[in-house]
């Protein structure tokens, strides 16, 4: 028996078990032990392009601490910023303020994207199912929706997608394709261009997808179609914070302090991810305040032309979530 998610290679369940267990043990190391895996896998990927290397930098905290990591080994690598527009005001004049950095632009607009493909709405995976499961119906998605069917029973209720088949029968257009048109395409074209392999700062922790990504393919793909380094991928949210503030690392002013509580578990006072301002991945399982009740307060202009022109509150309403 074999086991797929994703279009994940073909492994064994026990191969499978062993690198999420391997996974989890990278998770748990301290701090420096983490730095300098991290630092051996910048140098094996720097190495092997011959330093024809780049960061992919975004101004979030994540992938300022990757900047902040390669460039402690290698000063001169760049950082390539795409401005989507989605960004906030503050992140956009932080990489502004950042040395050595290249910004390239997507070919259309989030709105664009909207018409043309749809919402981005609880995850990139539940996305991607309910776009496939509309255009082919009867296809191999319909036995996600079903929670008595084999696949469920074999991978677990985590893989179920029966709670969102109300979203999948409305008549909201939702889509998995608004990172790939406005990030990952334009990211793409520079690196074909410029002979540049990219540095990301995508961790296992952030989803199920980029656990699925991490163990399929580890730190560093070097034959991969697209070829890349994810140096940080078995950190945790905690760990970039705590690298943060034990570096002294300058970070975008979006955050607000970054403090701990009486468990020592590091949080911010503003928002505690930046991202796109208007993607509504994983919204639904934020506290209140959530990003747009947040946004209403300190962004009100940009929060009408989200909720009202581009017609995200309609979407809100019908998840339940506050804005």
């Amino acid at each position: 028996m074999v086991l797929m998610r994703n279009n994940m290679a073909s492994i064994s369940p026990e191969e499978y078990a062993m690198k999420r267990n391997f996974l989890k043990q990278r998770q748990s190391l301290p701090l420096h032990l983490k730095i300098e895996l991290s630092k051996n896998r910048i140098k094996q990927f720097y190495d092997y392009f011959d330093g024809k290397v780049h960061v992919s930098f975004s101004g979030g905290k994540d992938s300022t601490v990757l900047l902040h990591l390669v460039r402690s080994l290698y000063p001169e690598v760049p950082a390539v910023f795409v401005d989507t527009g989605l960004e906030y005001p503050e992140v956009r004049q932080f990489v502004k303020q950042t040395e050595n950095t290249i910004t390239i632009r997507p070919k259309i607009t989030f709105k664009q994207v909207l018409e043309q493909y749809g919402y981005p709405v609880i995850s990139k995976e539940v996305a991607k199912v309910i776009e496939e499961s509309r255009r082919n119906p009867d296809g191999y998605t319909k036995k996600k929706f079903d929670p008595n069917s084999d696949y469920v029973k074999r991978y677990g209720s985590h893989y179920c997608m029966a709670k969102w088949q109300f979203l999948r029968d409305s008549d909201i257009p939702i889509s998995s394709k608004c990172c790939q048109v406005m990030k990952k395409t334009p990211a793409k074209k520079f690196e074909k261009e410029s002979g540049l392999k990219p540095f990301i700062a995508t961790m296992a922790a952030e989803s199920n997808l980029r656990k699925t990504e991490y163990l399929k393919k580890g730190c560093n793909s070097f034959n991969s179609d697209r070829p890349a380094s994810t140096p940080l991928g078995f950190w945790t949210e905690q760990d970039i914070y705590r690298y943060i503030k034990e570096f002294d690392v300058p970070y975008c002013s979006v955050y607000g302090d970054i403090l701990q509580d009486k468990k020592g578990k590091y949080y911010t006072t503003k928002v505690d991810r930046t991202g796109c301002m208007f993607c509504m991945f994983g919204v639904q399982t934020e506290k209140s305040p959530n990003k747009f009740e947040k946004m209403r307060e300190t962004h009100p202009k940009l929060h009408d032309y989200c909720i009202n022109q581009l017609g995200c509150g309609r979407v809100l309403d019908f998840l339940g979530v506050k804005y």
